[in-house]
């Protein structure tokens, strides 16, 4: 491989949320890798602080045709310069679309379980969240496309947040699925806001479908969100794209970003944002060769030493989705047991509501020892709490 895969960056006491732990533990829960990050980034952000001079700044082409033209190469779909705006993440973006396109008390809608820090964004902001829970068969999640549509159908329902690729439990869905969701908001006169942040870390086969690529007859409501920040590891820069090919709409949202101070870089967002769109395609092509390693390494310990948990395999993200009701029906309190009898920080399914309390997600992307480490310290965990239960 031509990049470096196997060093574990330093985290500890440099102000990592991860990695502010005791000196015992090992944190496989946030979504945030432990690998170094491309060094075309590196180089692009260290030629930028040899400028000397950090005054105002705002992105102009040359950061939008660079999220365009990632878009084409990676997704088969180039989307129009001036459908995009910059924002300083995509939470920051998804709290602001949320009270600009609805109103107190309206419902948003969610699918459970799903990327927890979505309830935050609607209820911190006075509004109610909805959900069409995703259903479990045992195997693998699926719509209840009947209830979807009734709840769509709710006069109070305004806006809806999916998640695409799905996080926590890795789905990826098909261009039909996006399309028959678009046109049913599209129907009740409901705002399809896409959380596309996982959206390059389908490990393989074929690429996601982003909601700005779908029939263009169904575009007239639809919002994309999207960011380099998972796929290279670059949270801190604070840099997204919010994609919005309607014009009223995009003006509507274009005018909360502003007005919220969410639409202006921080030194480093821009020239990091460029050269990981433009220069990190064979950086990410390798992470994915590594992703599918430590997923097939994972699964196949499960399957050998914890026949009891069941993995439920998703073709997105780095975050592997534990089945752990053999063992216990609550998540948070699994959870603890784990990081205090072995130091193994792990989330708790119950976090993304649904069934997650049925759930565990543990976080793969990190070289093959620390998975080897986290493997043992699960297994060691999950016999300590059934021989206790005994």
């Amino acid at each position: 491989m031509k990049y470096d895969f196997t060093t574990i960056p330093p985290r500890r006491h440099t102000d990592s949320v991860k990695w502010n732990i005791k000196d015992n533990e090992l944190p496989m829960w946030i979504a945030d890798m432990d690998f170094k990050i491309a060094p075309e980034i590196i180089q692009a952000m260290q030629d930028k602080l040899q400028l000397g001079a950090f005054g105002y700044e705002e992105p102009q082409d040359d950061y939008f045709n660079a999220v365009a033209g990632w878009y084409e190469q990676e997704h088969n779909f180039k989307p129009k310069d001036d459908w995009m705006i910059f924002s300083t993440g995509v939470v920051p973006a998804i709290s602001s679309i949320v009270r600009r396109v609805s109103h107190l008390g309206d419902n948003v809608l969610v699918q459970e379980p799903v990327y927890n820090i979505f309830y935050n964004s609607i209820e911190n902001n006075g509004r109610h969240v909805l959900s069409s829970d995703l259903v479990f068969d045992g195997e693998a999640y699926s719509v209840d496309w009947q209830d979807l549509e009734e709840k769509l159908a709710d006069p109070l329902t305004a806006l809806m947040i999916f998640c695409n690729p799905h996080n926590p439990i890795g789905k990826v869905w098909t261009k039909a699925e996006i399309e028959r969701i678009a046109s049913l908001c599209k129907k009740y006169h409901v705002v399809l806001l896409s959380d596309e942040i996982h959206g390059d870390l389908v490990r393989f086969g074929d690429s996601y479908i982003p909601a700005f690529a779908i029939d263009t007859n169904l575009l007239s409501n639809v919002i994309s969100l999207v960011s380099p920040s998972k796929t290279f590891n670059v949270a801190a820069l604070h840099a997204a794209t919010v994609i919005i090919p309607n014009d009223n709409l995009r003006s509507i949202v274009n005018r909360g970003l502003n007005s919220e101070e969410l639409a202006e870089p921080n030194l480093l967002a821009i020239p990091a944002s460029i050269a990981a769109y433009t220069k990190g395609h064979n950086w990410l092509k390798e992470l994915k060769q590594v992703l599918n390693n430590n997923f097939d390494y994972a699964t196949n310990f499960i399957k050998e030493y914890l026949p009891e948990v069941k993995v439920v395999a998703g073709r997105a993200t780095y975050l592997m989705w534990l089945d752990i009701s053999e063992v216990s029906d609550n998540s948070a309190g699994l959870s603890q047991f784990i990081r205090e009898d072995t130091g193994l920080v792990v989330s708790a399914g119950s976090v993304y509501r649904g069934n997650g309390n049925d759930f565990l997600r543990i976080n793969l992307a990190c070289p093959k020892p620390m998975v080897e480490d986290a493997m043992a310290r699960l297994s060691k965990a999950i016999h300590d709490f059934q021989n206790m239960a005994k």
